[in-house]
């Protein structure tokens, strides 16, 4: 089977096609790094990591290069910086560190490069003035714009005309701008702000113009694969298509757009204001790296994850499953063809779950092939990783509870209950679950009372 891959750009699942069969190119957009990265975060490099374990299998790992950029400058950077008291340096030092970790907890490979934006200002400046001299940008009040109109295809990727595109977006509203939707190429910079020297005075580069310079870089004027969320589509996509095809003369930047869907955290969309807003830090406190993958993987890329305590409860339970039954069993075991005929099909994970279900009902009744089998494709899919004694003392290791706290609130639950106060019952049965602790309500055989015993769980 050949690999399908849905393309944001032609709105189809199409075959996938190399420029260069021994040279396969991917970009995908990385962190701005001001803050710890929200589960929402993690799900771009998470599917761009299987997908880049897949294209390794099929095309060799010295023939794939797959580049993930770090913006570390940025308005949101500075303000942070600003907030906390310490150096723009420090903060972005720090933040990417801490991203690093997160990913690797998460079995996330190390992509082939990871470009900083501040380590390239020189190729922006350069692009920028190759627009300028095109007739695709434009000089106003210390800023450099990019003038939409002056690209026929400007919308190409996100589908819409360009009135379509203003009523719906929220544009920087500025009086030197030709028209409302010209985005920045280079703004001023004053002294307590980064900056670079530019023929424009000094200043520091817009965000889209940062990943058309990287990918150019790495990558060439035009190349395979890139890929990044929805919510990137417009306006950051868009603008980098515009930048370098009109710098370059190209037709397209990228011939394969490729993004993943949003993130809910119990059916809403996550927020401070909500008290939603998780960080893969916090979550890595509570539960495994490989549960929050699987988690992810349990349901397509390109369709919304609504991420919740059952989501993560179930990925555990079938870890601790996997992970007993393939404890005694090698990895010397050629990939199940359904496994990764269901990657091959624009990265059916879900599909490819079904098929290690498969293979683990027949481990279950002794069959040590569909054990290794089970092992090896689970890797191939970044899980699986650790032995099964590691398994299980990492497991252990972050299910302690209070069981002091825990009985007080068993106790209220059973008064609450029988102040038949449903209301006060169901919260605290919740608070309980949310700490993954399983009830058993009974009756004393002997008195009839209502009792209730707890373990811990998943």
């Amino acid at each position: 089977m050949s690999l399908k891959l849905y393309n944001t750009l032609t709105r189809t699942k199409q075959e996938f096609i190399p420029l260069e069969p021994d040279n396969i190119r991917m970009y995908v957009c990385g962190p701005t790094v001001y803050d710890y990265a929200h589960i929402g975060n993690a799900r771009p490099p998470l599917v761009f990591d299987v997908l880049f374990r897949l294209l390794r299998h099929l095309y060799g790992e010295d023939h794939v290069t797959y580049v993930r950029n770090i913006t570390d400058v940025d308005d949101k950077i500075n303000a942070r910086a600003a907030q906390q008291g310490i150096s723009i340096k420090q903060l972005t030092q720090t933040t990417t560190q801490q991203f690093h970790e997160d990913l690797a907890a998460l079995d996330v490979l190390t992509p082939s490069r990871e470009p900083r934006a501040t380590d390239h200002i020189e190729g922006m400046v350069e692009m920028t003035q190759k627009l300028i001299d095109k007739g695709h940008a434009y000089e106003a009040h210390g800023h450099v714009l990019f003038d939409v109109t002056s690209d026929k295809n400007y919308g190409g990727l996100s589908n819409r005309s360009l009135d379509e595109m203003m009523a719906g977006a929220r544009v920087e509203v500025a009086h030197y701008k030709k028209n409302p939707m010209d985005f920045v190429l280079w703004k001023p910079s004053s002294d307590d702000l980064p900056g670079w020297d530019s023929p424009w005075g000094r200043g520091r580069p817009g965000w889209h113009l940062e990943c058309s310079v990287m990918s150019e870089k790495y990558l060439g004027e035009t190349f395979d694969i890139h890929g990044g969320g929805l919510d990137l589509i417009f306006p950051h996509h868009e603008n980098e298509i515009a930048q370098s095809t009109c710098a370059h003369g190209n037709k397209v930047m990228a011939n394969y757009w490729l993004h993943n869907g949003y993130l809910q955290v119990e059916g809403e969309k996550m927020s401070k204001s909500l008290g939603n807003f998780i960080t893969i830090n916090e979550l890595l406190q509570d539960w495994p790296g490989e549960v929050l993958r699987l988690a992810m993987l349990m349901t397509h890329y390109r369709k919304p994850i609504d991420w919740s305590l059952k989501t993560l409860t179930e990925a555990q339970k079938t870890l601790d499953h996997w992970y007993e039954l393939s404890a005694d069993v090698e990895t010397g075991c050629l990939l199940c063809a359904d496994v990764l005929g269901a990657l091959e099909d624009d990265l059916n994970t879900p599909k490819a779950i079904t098929a290690l279900h498969e293979l683990r009902r027949e481990a279950a009744k002794g069959e040590k092939g569909a054990a290794a089998c089970l092992k090896a494709c689970a890797r191939f899919m970044g899980l699986l990783n650790h032995s099964f004694e590691d398994w299980q003392a990492l497991s252990s290791s972050l299910s302690k509870v209070d069981e002091q706290a825990v009985q007080q609130l068993v106790d209220a639950r059973i008064k609450a209950r029988g102040d038949k106060d449903w209301a006060r019952a169901d919260q605290i049965r919740d608070e309980l679950v949310a700490m993954r602790i399983v009830l058993k309500d009974g009756k004393d055989p002997q008195t009839g009372d209502m009792i209730t015993t707890w373990k811990v769980g998943r």
